[in-house]
């Protein structure tokens, strides 16, 4: 019998994945596992991102006694190719709900001589879903919550129990820097050693010196472990923390579900009106900004968190998106497609709209006038400074929450830089630029 066509996408495992359930049914246990090295994914990723998802993807592979197939190209051309060398029965995959992942399969789908098959997808309840008594999506979260939460979600389902992987040529993958604890089998570990502290989440999960959050975020980012297998854990577990986990799960999913609803949503503003708001060009401050070189300690940490590590500390992300938008007064997508570019996590719906709830500009966004303050928010959460003298070299020798205003010491630091912009007068001029289009 001929071979059923599993494309792995955004789901690089084989426990909890329907869609390869599918596969192996249609293709009577043989199935030939594909992933497509896309140049329109590929090219615009950064380090961290490419280097995390060559890992995974040989950890996959080595799952499937070496047998999955990666090719380059255009998936249009590449999947439609493989499906008529096998004589494939069917080709599976998860479906994907972004603005480009719908347009690239419309056009697999539209090139193959069998049928394109997607089961489930990278949510617990796939966008779209979770609508109002009226039959509408929802703008904002609370409700979408307790509405997610009545809809509920299936439990995971387990590895098919028997594969027979069908190998064919396939493309060298790219050098890259392996990644320890990327994978299928090393994000399961990871989870269940943390499930052992997710009763402290709700009190620790904005403390960036505590460094206790999941980042599960990264394995979530490529599929190597689903959410409902994280909200059948989550479940058993009856304390304040797992609850606001289970929280963060859902508003990820509400992030889905608005770029799915509002593709455009990407790079511009969910509320129409900030289409009017006065921005800067990015500029010298702007490279400040990216380089962690603004004399704000809160925000150079952040950013030099993510030069070095691919990751930053979520409360820092709200943080130094504020400042860019706020204090700098550039526009968002500059600094969501940084974020893009050097985040291991790096994922369009929760970038995006994260940056808009930040920038006031998005559904359920808070107010534009909660604009926050990068030296109260550092000693607030980084109350010892041990944040900033973890990731700042030149203020390591600075005792106490003192590190958060290095300029009003006896002698500063003479190779930290003194603050680009005063906090107070950024602030009074980001209110008025909005209130130059209310």
């Amino acid at each position: 019998m001929a071979p059923a066509l599993m494309w792995f996408r955004r789901d690089l495992r084989l426990a909890d994945n329907p869609a390869l359930l599918d596969a192996v049914a249609a293709g009577d246990g043989r199935v030939t596992g594909l992933f497509v090295l896309d140049p329109a994914l590929w090219d615009p990723a950064g380090g961290p991102r490419r280097d995390h998802l060559i890992t995974s993807l040989k950890a996959l592979s080595d799952a499937m006694g070496g047998k999955l197939v990666v090719r380059r190209g255009d998936p249009a051309d590449v999947v439609p190719e493989l499906a008529k060398d096998l004589g494939a029965v069917s080709v599976h995959s998860a479906a994907d709900h972004g603005p480009y992942g719908q347009r690239r399969d419309a056009a697999v789908e539209a090139a193959l001589d069998c049928p394109l098959v997607t089961t489930g997808s990278a949510y617990a309840i796939a966008p779209g879903r979770v609508l109002n008594g009226q039959g509408n999506s929802y703008q904002v979260f609370t409700p979408y919550f307790r509405t997610w939460l009545e809809h509920g979600w299936r439990g995971p389902v387990d590895a098919p129990d028997s594969v027979e992987w069908i190998g064919k040529r396939g493309d060298a993958l790219p050098d890259a820097s392996p990644v320890e604890g990327a994978g299928e089998a090393a994000a399961r570990e990871h989870w269940a050693d943390y499930l052992d502290t997710v009763a402290g989440y709700d009190d620790e999960r904005d403390r960036p010196d505590l460094d206790t959050t999941s980042r599960m975020s990264i394995p979530l980012k490529y599929g190597e472990i689903h959410p409902r297998t994280m909200l059948a854990d989550l479940a058993r577990k009856r304390s304040a923390g797992a609850e606001a986990y289970r929280r963060e799960l859902a508003w990820r999913e509400f992030c889905a579900d608005l770029l799915a609803r509002n593709p455009q949503a990407a790079w511009k503003p969910l509320r129409s009106e900030f289409a009017k708001m006065q921005y800067d060009e990015p500029g010298e401050a702007f490279e400040a900004w990216c380089a962690g070189r603004t004399g704000y300690p809160i925000v150079d940490a952040g950013m030099r968190q993510l030069a070095e590590s691919g990751f930053m500390h979520n409360r820092v992300r709200m943080v130094v998106a504020s400042f860019l938008v706020k204090d700098l007064h550039v526009h968002w997508k500059y600094g969501a497609r940084w974020f893009m570019r050097n985040l291991r996590d790096g994922d369009l719906a929760s970038n995006s709209l994260n940056w808009q709830w930040v920038a006031g500009c998005g559904a359920d966004a808070s107010p534009y006038f909660r604009i926050f303050n990068p030296i109260t928010q550092g000693t607030k959460f980084d109350p010892a400074g041990d944040y900033v003298r973890r990731w700042i070299p030149e203020l390591r020798d600075v005792a106490g929450k003192a590190v958060h205003e290095p300029w009003k010491l006896a002698e500063p630091p003479a190779d930290y830089p003194a603050p680009i912009v005063d906090h107070a007068e950024a602030r009074t001029e980001a209110l008025r630029r909005y209130d130059g289009i209310r």
